[in-house]
């Protein structure tokens, strides 16, 4: 069931890692395809559209030093002369900004025992013995500083840790010295058995000198899997009898320079993409301060730029609109700022409200012609709630007295039309309390369906529905 789902999950992701776009969608025929999300910028992610250099060959000389065996380098003898020498040379392919594989060649050779075997053996017990070794192994690459890179690090960075591991196949030739100073071949490996698998895990830490070289240094821990590795003999020999070991395994530190190929500028290695975010915001935010606002002022202070201002001596606390010409909420002619009864139409002289403030207050002067309701419901839409602020001012401005009626649609009882009316009314009416309008100036009344604004809507059935939606409103009307 696993591997039936990684195959799909990577059935998916190879399509999708294989073309890069952004985020504008356009039709240009060849692309977008079906691989792409419509994007503007869609191509095939080839060598010519990569921004950064991904290959590098790396090369060092190191140590090893046998660490878990019969025969060691480190716990046999006095640990004197026991330095062996190493070297590898690398080609290194980098995936993303924090992975990376690697194709190693390793040669070396390990000195453990009691004694160097250049030297004579110090007496008739002491052994000696040397490990010639010839490896290839596949690595995998981590970089853990882009991995664990912290969020809010802008800086940038000269100094990465690198953790490897991987398998291969070693090949090697073990040789014993002894007291009688006669030096044997003791085990050989071919390369490419079954045998000669191996394995080694370890940590690097790199530094950049430029964009073509970095300094590395690393530790290694190479698991032979092999108990004649260290030259004690085969499984029964008098040597291996001594302690009980699976596998022949030893460090390896070394130094290494890398080289990293290619035409771009940085490695994708040590690019840090959130880095690149940081400073592509600090552009961004530089061009914003040099961007020069309102050149020609704002003489009137109304907070539209003399630029786009269409009125240029608006009064001071006037509101203006987006053009900077002062707000008419009731079209009088009569600015908002003079207006007496802001949402009602007046003249001039009347400071811009009506003359006579006696009789109905008619619909289309006080703009709630929209009050309406749906069916069989006293909630007041959301829609309604601006013309209603504008009645919150129309009836503070006035000294007068209003009734707030409700009405409904001719479906239903007689009797449920008036509860639903009331409850209409009043609903409306807690409304305008509760935004400022005195509890004297107001008094809910519900008609129910006998006050119809389309009395032609008897029964409903008779009219389309946003004539029945007509009826079912809340009006004012003056005492």
């Amino acid at each position: 069931m696993k591997l039936s789902l990684a195959i799909v999950a990577l059935a998916l992701a190879i399509p999708s890692a294989t073309y890069a776009q952004d985020s504008t969608a356009v039709s240009k025929g060849e692309y977008p395809n079906t691989f792409s999300s419509g994007s503007a910028n869609v191509s095939p992610f080839t060598n010519q559209s990569k921004r950064f250099n991904d290959w590098s060959i790396s090369a060092g000389v190191g140590a090893p030093l046998l660490q878990s065996a019969d025969l060691t380098s480190i716990k046999n003898g006095n640990g004197k002369n026991l330095f062996g020498y190493s070297a590898y040379v690398s080609i290194d392919k980098a995936i993303t900004h924090a992975f990376g594989i690697n194709l190693q060649y390793d040669r070396g050779e390990t000195r453990q025992g009691w004694f160097n075997t250049k030297n004579s053996a110090p007496d008739a017990t002491a052994v000696g013995a040397r490990t010639q070794y010839d490896a290839i192994s596949i690595l995998g690459d981590i970089n853990f500083s882009n991995l664990l890179r912290r969020v809010d690090n802008h800086s940038p960075y000269r100094w990465a840790l690198h953790g490897y591991a991987g398998i291969g196949t070693i090949a090697y030739r073990a040789y014993q010295k002894d007291g009688s100073n006669r030096q044997r071949l003791m085990t050989e490996i071919k390369p490419f058995e079954l045998g000669s698998m191996f394995m080694q895990a370890g940590t690097g830490l790199k530094f950049k000198v430029n964009r073509r070289i970095d300094i590395e240094g690393r530790l290694m821990y190479v698991v032979t899997g092999d108990d004649e590795f260290d030259g004690g003999g085969d499984k029964y020999s008098a040597i291996n009898k001594r302690s009980e070991q699976v596998s022949d395994n030893f460090f390896n530190a070394t130094l290494g320079l890398s080289v990293k190929l290619g035409k771009h500028e940085s490695h994708l290695m040590w690019h840090d993409p959130l880095q690149e975010i940081y400073y592509k915001l600090d552009v961004l935010a530089n061009k914003n301060q040099d961007i020069e606002v309102c050149k020609k002022g704002d003489a009137d202070n109304d907070g539209v730029c003399d630029d786009w201002d269409r009125q240029l001596d608006t009064p001071a606390g006037a509101r203006v609109d987006g053009a900077g010409v002062a707000l008419d909420t009731d079209l009088d002619g009569v600015i908002d700022l003079y207006d007496k009864c802001v949402t009602v139409p007046g003249p001039v002289e009347n400071n811009g409200c009506p003359v006579a403030t006696t009789g109905p207050v008619v619909e289309t002067e006080t703009k709630l012609e929209g009050i309406e309701f749906d069916l069989n419901s006293d909630r007041i839409l959301p829609s309604n709630t601006p013309i209603l602020n504008n009645a919150v001012n129309y009836i503070n401005s006035s000294n007068g007295s209003y009734n707030v009626i409700g009405a409904t649609d001719t479906r239903g009882t007689d009797a449920y039309n008036q509860k639903l009316s009331e409850r209409r009314a009043n609903n409306v009416k807690n409304y305008l309390i509760k935004n400022g309008v005195q509890t004297g100036k107001l008094q809910a009344i519900g008609k129910g369906e006998k006050d119809l604004k389309y009395p032609e809507c008897e029964p409903a059935t008779k009219c389309p529905e946003w004539k029945n939606r007509a009826n079912r409103r809340v009006y004012f009307e003056a005492k």
